[in-house]
């Protein structure tokens, strides 16, 4: 027990009560989502004072044409006494000084090894890490998407906002990667082409970018990952998320080829596709087309979707709220799911035939409508973005194709299956929703949004749950994946008998030890070891570093591919 925390119980509850804090991230209508979801982003604030907080912020720049992500880099703190807010940026000499002191460390000595135009870029994330100013934040971004030529690439920072109910604060991730050259064609010819994908898109012409701007793409191998990176990995990334920085600068791609390539190989012969896919013609098609399928899905996703569209005159971006995130990956969803089936691939050389839509169509419907839900514990609704996008996507089109039975929901057997009677009707569907979704981006209308994923994307059905686990179980597939690294040796002696933790330098070691408790203390200030010490305090000062266990091989994924984000994500 020496090597655990001294609140061991405490963490222990945290982890594994279900009556303490259920739920990482509760977005349910009508609750205060901070208050009920397990995150350290907040400490002792209720939702409308954050909304309230930055707001305030918001308004203050509201003249601002380049205004800032608030709130992305901190914690978001209420003195208990006063009721003050203020925030503890993540920075150093801030909160989390230790673990980003050795971020900086590494990346000076990645800095003077460097060339330019990366050298450049390298002293701006330093910058950044060291002042916590956002402006220098978005200095980095622009000059990281200007970087188009270097072989060698990173992602690095606090970037994606899923974990946050209100989508104000990100999570720390970061990934080394390779230009795959060879397979970067496809991703070529489709960045060549942004503007027309743009000038045809079925959207509202009043939201459509009249100029694209810096539009780059280009398949990569990841050599490293870490943070919210892994285990569980993205498949293709998106950045940077500003908008502003989307319309005036670009953006930038990549499809991580050799993780899809995995999740692929690791799904082949599962029995996944015999137990739910119910003709032969779908699984036929599936295997022959299935991975470039995922691969110009995530390629269209990326690098087209995210950065498709403009805001109306005067909306910021942030008008959504909690279902910002859920609309944005069901709107570059539905533009990636709409292009595959266009015959312009088919002139680009990209695909063969419409096969290769039916066969992304067929799997992306099946995934919405019923097999995710095996990610999902009994009782519970849909709670993560990009299930909710899957299932706002299957379940409205089906909704709206009732009429002419485009999806069908069938029996045999006594086992339930979903099929696809109309491939290019679902298209148009495809069309007028992407339509919707992004005049509701556009406008920041936030009723219409907020009705289309209570609607079509939160609710199960407890029944075809309950079905569905089952027949999972019998398969013996897990419904998540992961990826286990090699490990990257940087020179010294080999000794085998020492732990991977072990050969990490001794600083290192003990800031992640010190670390890694500060993300278990929840929101709640009675669910605190100590009620006097809302902000962690002295709790964090009794807490010893401890050894982190080399982590266990993941199972294989049900499915092959994760899901998609703004990162394309698991």
């Amino acid at each position: 027990m020496d090597r655990f925390p001294a609140d061991f119980d405490f963490l222990c509850k945290v982890i594994f009560d279900p009556a303490v804090y259920p739920t990482r991230l509760n977005q349910a209508a009508g609750a205060d989502m901070l208050w009920t979801s397990a995150s350290n982003y907040y400490s002792n604030v209720r939702q409308h004072e954050a909304e309230q907080f930055y707001a305030a912020m918001a308004a203050a720049d509201a003249g601002d044409p380049c205004p800032v992500s608030y709130g992305l880099n901190s914690q978001l703190v209420k003195e208990e006494k006063t009721g003050r807010l203020y925030e503890r940026t993540w920075k150093v000499g801030g909160m989390y000084s230790p673990a980003i002191e050795r971020i900086v460390y590494w990346l000076e000595k990645a800095r003077d090894v460097a060339a330019e135009p990366q050298k450049q870029t390298l002293a701006a994330l330093i910058d950044y890490y060291r002042t916590g100013d956002l402006k220098q934040f978005d200095r980095y971004n622009i000059l990281w998407l200007q970087d188009t030529v270097s072989n060698v690439d990173f992602v690095n920072g606090f970037i994606e906002t899923y974990g946050d109910p209100l989508g104000y604060k990100a999570s720390w991730e970061a990934n080394v990667n390779f230009v795959d050259s060879a397979a970067c064609r496809r991703t070529q010819i489709i960045s060549e082409n942004a503007q027309w994908f743009e000038d045809h898109s079925p959207v509202d012409p009043a939201y459509k970018k009249k100029v694209v701007k810096g539009v780059s793409a280009k398949v990569i191998t990841v050599a490293m990952l870490g943070g919210d990176c892994y285990p569980a990995t993205p498949i293709g990334i998106n950045l940077p998320n500003a908008d502003w920085i989307r319309k005036e600068h670009g953006s930038k791609s990549v499809t991580i080829d050799n993780i899809t390539y995995a999740y692929d190989r690791a799904a082949h012969g599962n029995g996944f596709e015999e137990e739910f896919m119910l003709r032969p013609e779908d699984r036929e098609r599936i295997d022959k087309y299935g991975k470039i399928g995922d691969d110009l899905h995530t390629d269209l996703h990326e690098c087209l979707g995210h950065g498709s569209g403009q805001l109306a005159p005067g909306v910021k971006g942030d008008e959504l709220k909690s279902y910002g995130s859920t609309l944005e990956e069901t709107r570059a969803d539905l533009f990636g799911l709409y292009y595959l089936g266009d015959p312009k691939l088919v002139e680009l050389g990209l695909v063969p035939s419409f096969d290769v839509a039916k066969a992304q169509y067929a799997s992306y419907i099946l995934n919405g409508m019923m097999t995710q839900l095996a990610r999902i514990e009994p009782g519970k609704n849909v709670e993560e973005s990009h299930m909710r996008n899957r299932k706002l996507i299957a379940e409205w089109c089906y909704e709206q194709g009732k009429a002419d039975n485009v999806i069908e929901w069938r029996t045999e057997q006594g086992k339930t299956y979903v099929v696809v009677n109309d491939f290019e009707k679902l298209r148009e569907l495809f069309g007028r929703m992407l339509r919707e979704i992004q005049r509701i981006k556009s406008e920041g209308d936030y009723e219409a949004g907020k009705a289309l994923v209570e609607q079509y994307a939160v609710k199960v059905d407890p029944k075809l749950h309950r079905e569905v686990l089952d027949r999972y179980e019998a398969l013996h597939i897990e419904p998540y994946g992961g990826v286990r690294q090699s490990r990257i040796r940087t020179g010294g002696t080999r000794r085998p008998d020492r732990r991977r933790e072990d050969r990490l330098p001794r600083q290192l070691r003990g800031a992640d030890a010190r670390i890694l408790p500060r993300l278990l203390v929840p929101a709640r200030p009675e669910l605190m070891p100590d009620k006097t010490e809302q902000t962690g305090g002295a709790f964090f000062e009794r807490l010893r570093p401890f050894r982190i266990p080399a982590l266990p091989q993941p199972p294989r994924s049900a499915t092959g591919l994760p899901d998609v984000g703004r990162r394309r994500h698991r």
